[in-house]
């Protein structure tokens, strides 16, 4: 009963997440994120990602409002997972082009390749978790 209760908590924050984030879309589209350009790397039509309409509302924040502010701080977890989704597309990438743990661990400024695959394993597990 308890685990039942804990993943239907859960599941409430997640939708309660999901609306705050549909209303941050909206509120920063009337603003005039909807003017953005599109993006040639992906197909359109697509809507502006979290991390454009984070980009968006802090080079418009001088003109927004707190209530602005705060939709577009709503849209930070998508954002922040959406740059993990680049983040692990780039290191698949790097690794099937030969790159080394070595080589990509210097490249981000790891101590060693051991910290970079470890990063990388626990970037992967949080994405899977996600979906």
């Amino acid at each position: 009963m308890e685990r039942e209760h804990d993943l239907e908590r859960a599941r409430s924050a997640d939708h309660a997440q999901g609306r705050r984030e549909r209303d941050a879309q909206d509120r920063l589209m009337e603003l005039g994120a909807d003017r953005l350009e599109p993006r040639p790397w992906r197909p359109g039509p697509v809507p502006p990602t979290a991390v454009d309409l984070t980009q968006f509302a802090v080079w418009r924040s001088a003109d927004l409002t707190r209530d602005d502010l705060l939709s577009a701080l709503a849209l930070l977890p998508a954002a922040r997972a959406e740059v993990e989704g680049v983040e692990i597309g780039l290191l698949f990438a790097a690794r099937n082009e030969g790159l080394t743990w070595a080589q990509i661990a210097e490249a981000m400024g790891f101590q060693s390749p051991q910290a970079c695959q470890q990063y990388v394993t626990r970037l992967s597990a949080r994405q899977e978790k996600r979906t």
